[in-house]
């Protein structure tokens, strides 16, 4: 994840488009500086989506298992313009069916992702924020997704009628935080999420998320903060047809104080 991409947003959420999940993991970092790599091993963890088929006995004993821990890496250019960085992240999802039938469900999808991000400082008073994700079974990571493995049909196969397959992702995010002045500034743009649900999920699967917002802040002291933010969302399902459209607009107020006791 590059927390950098979030936007100066009154908003607690975030975009729905954005890789945001601190996880717990062991890394290391053999470059620092204006080249940085950093490479780590995280804790795994996946969903999945049993579909259509969520009723059927036979996916009752169907147990998640993790033999390796997620693989992440990402590097970062920072020169005086900004920076960009790329990150990727690799990961190994099995299941295990422990229902003694005739059937054999057991199970494991490849999760992998790469992550192109950036922020620009286009003008002294303007930073573009910009990531694009795509990958399959790396919903987890996402800030703001749905399941990581989802079902296909295999009925040609009478032991092993479904499989599990990762769900393919997209993920943008898109925003500029321009400064009118010392006292007022701006954010405004737009992030997307897209899911490529498989053919066994349910129809009201969550499949498009639409994120948008734009305001103004005021800062008149040091420490003291006010705005207002009009915020936008939609979520499209998967095959129902159904969506529904979100607008809200917010008004917030900030004062950070500290006092300090002793030496």
């Amino acid at each position: 994840m590059d927390p950098d991409v979030f936007p100066n947003s009154l908003e607690y959420w975030g975009p729905t488009g954005m890789v945001f999940f601190r996880n717990v993991q062991v890394r290391w970092r053999p470059l620092q500086g204006n080249r940085s790599l950093t490479l780590a091993l995280e804790r795994p963890g996946a969903s999945g989506d049993q579909g259509v088929y969520a009723n059927r006995i036979e996916l009752q004993n169907i147990r998640p298992r993790f033999p390796l821990p997620d693989f992440s890496g990402a590097y970062k250019l920072t020169q005086d313009w900004g920076y960009v960085r790329v990150g990727g992240i690799l990961r190994m999802i099995k299941w295990d069916d422990v229902l003694d039938d005739r059937f054999e469900l057991s199970g494991d999808a490849t999760g992998w992702g790469l992550n192109f991000s950036s922020n620009l400082k286009a003008t002294a008073s303007d930073i573009v924020r910009l990531q694009f994700v795509f990958g399959g079974g790396i919903q987890n990571y996402m800030n703001d997704s749905p399941v990581d493995v989802g079902i296909v049909n295999s009925f040609s196969n009478p032991v092993t009628p479904i499989l599990g397959e990762a769900v393919p992702i997209i993920g943008v995010v898109a925003f500029l935080d321009h400064t009118w002045n010392p006292r007022f500034s701006t954010a405004v743009g737009y992030s997307l999420q897209d899911n490529d649900n498989t053919e066994g999920q349910a129809p009201n699967a969550f499949k498009t998320g639409h994120y948008a917002l734009g305001n103004l802040l005021y800062t008149p002291v040091p420490n003291v903060m006010m705005g207002g933010e009009l915020q936008w969302g939609r979520r499209e399902n998967f095959s129902d047809g159904f969506h529904s459209d979100g607008l809200k607009l917010q008004f917030s107020f900030k004062y950070n104080f500290s006092y300090k006791l002793g030496g």
